[in-house]
């Protein structure tokens, strides 16, 4: 049995979607909402294995909802604009729902999800968070099997990790499928600061500097210890007033 949530800012778009997944009993329907806001709330409170999303709703998209979600679920997306159809594909959703969609084309949509793990639209959500012009408030990180949005304020460090990044707060680790100079770009660099050609560190998390030879060790709030490079000292010398 897989948990269903429906988000669709239009009624009948709603009752469709109801309507098709009768045929289905294996998906259980569990809440709906009519707006991003409201989505957010209940796909958190209640965390699902599907939903079927709507993309142009009024206030937020149905892209915007996936940053703040804290665990991410497989997404459907469903839109009567074929402009997103490019987008949609491209950051490996499931499946893509142009209205108005016949049983037979919602059918196929979820006969895809048998071959279609979580993982696969983590690019979906790291893409559109981190191609946005701000810096983004969350990430997405693996943590054990599944997916969650980390808040970029409870990162203390972030080390190279192959050719991805493991990214730290005060209690764990987690993957992100992101290289470490990729994550650099995208970190406000008010508060990331590169110390190592391996480590990414957050300011704010630093509680005292130490000299350490011709360089610095930084000691952070959690006690971690950090050492400074030589060759990113002067970043470091350079915040001592």
């Amino acid at each position: 049995m897989k948990k269903v949530i429906i988000v669709d800012d239009e009624k009948s778009g709603r009752t469709l979607i109801k309507e098709y997944l009768e045929d289905h009993k294996e998906l259980i329907l569990v809440g709906e909402a009519n707006n991003g806001v409201d989505a957010i709330k209940i796909i958190n409170k209640f965390q699902p294995d599907l939903v079927f999303m709507d993309i142009q709703m009024p206030g937020m998209t149905g892209f915007d909802v996936l940053e703040h979600l804290h665990e991410l679920p497989t997404i459907i997306f469903s839109t009567a604009y074929d402009k997103y159809a490019l987008k949609a594909f491209e950051v490996h959703a499931v499946d893509y729902l142009l209205k108005p969609y016949t049983k037979e084309r919602f059918n196929i949509a979820v006969s895809k999800l048998k071959d279609i793990s979580p993982s696969q639209i983590v690019p979906l959500a790291n893409e559109h968070i981190l191609s946005k012009d701000s810096f983004p408030d969350r990430i997405i990180v693996e943590k054990g099997s599944k997916y969650v949005t980390l808040a970029t304020e409870d990162i203390t460090y972030i080390e190279a990790y192959g050719s991805y990044s493991k990214i730290f707060d005060d209690k764990e680790g987690y993957l992100s499928n992101r290289g470490i100079s990729q994550l650099e770009e995208k970190l406000n660099p008010k508060h990331f600061m590169r110390i190592h050609r391996s480590i990414i560190v957050n300011l704010t998390a630093v509680r005292e500097v130490s000299k350490y030879g011709k360089s610095y060790i930084l000691i952070l709030k959690n006690n971690e210890k950090l050492k400074v490079s030589r060759s990113y000292a002067n970043k470091i010398k350079e915040l001592i007033l």
